[in-house]
């Protein structure tokens, strides 16, 4: 078992200027995206050119932070709004939801889509394989910080906190929908699939990846279980996108074969 020592939540400091990890941990997965779409752009038969992309992480990253921050605040912290609203403003410290940052960047490509006159479809499996490592960066900022840690446990890779033995639920999360997720991903785009096929994968195994994670990680300790002491609202907002990535991926292998 490993003994989990406090990081510093700063990792650099320059006068009155704070750096966080965990804001790093966003500027590695808005780089990384950078970077992998221009490769993906440069391929034959992709929705946007290199230099689109450029506008298209702008428009990624501004779902992802406002989607997150909002969908965290109506998901887990409505008391927290309810009795502090300028909380919403307070990123640095800590609370955003993957979920809402979906939702976030669904509607930003979305609008992205609109302007340019691109196809949303198209546009969504192109950007699908680009996000896992920002995923994975994530959760490793949140073992950094401390925070959404796993049940009591005495695997052998067990995290001592505060003398209790406890899963690195941010570290399995990291695996599966970072590492995990990108490889499977970028390997299946690799060459052509039908329209949907890629963000209907990237749903399903995403949903299926944090439905299981759910089982051995603590749910906020304001809400609790949602019902028979294991269901969590992680796991009942996963739900929808196990069901439409299994549609999605129905409806795009039917159409190839019509």
């Amino acid at each position: 078992m490993i003994e989990f020592s406090s990081f510093d939540p700063v990792a650099i400091q320059l006068g009155p200027l704070a750096v966080r990890w965990y804001g790093l941990m966003y500027l590695i997965g808005f780089t990384a995206a950078w970077w992998l779409g221009r490769r993906r752009a440069a391929r034959p038969g992709a929705p946007v050119t290199a230099v689109q992309v450029d506008d298209l992480v702008f428009y990624g990253a501004l779902g992802v932070i406002l989607g997150g921050r909002i969908g965290y605040m109506l998901f887990y912290g409505r008391a927290q709004l309810a009795a502090d609203p300028l909380s919403f403003l307070r990123i640095w410290e800590g609370g955003m939801s993957f979920h809402g940052g979906l939702l976030g960047v669904i509607v930003a490509m979305a609008l992205y889509a609109s302007k340019t006159r691109t196809a949303f479809l198209p546009l969504m499996d192109f950007i699908a394989p680009l996000v896992p490592i920002g995923l994975g960066a994530g959760r490793i900022g949140n073992f950094v910080n401390g925070e959404l840690w796993g049940k009591p446990t005495d695997v052998a890779w067990a995290v001592i906190v505060d003398g209790v033995p406890r899963h690195p639920s941010q570290l399995y999360e990291a695996v599966l929908e970072g590492a995990v997720l990108f490889t499977v991903l970028w390997l299946y785009s690799r060459r052509p699939r039908p329209v949907m096929s890629v963000a209907g994968l990237f749903l399903l195994l995403y949903g299926l990846a944090r439905f299981a994670v759910e089982f051995v990680r603590l749910p906020d300790a304001h809400i609790g279980y949602l019902a028979g002491g294991w269901f969590t609202t992680g796991q009942l907002l996963t739900l929808p996108m196990i069901a439409g990535g299994a549609v999605m991926l129905a409806l795009a292998f039917t159409r190839q074969r019509t």
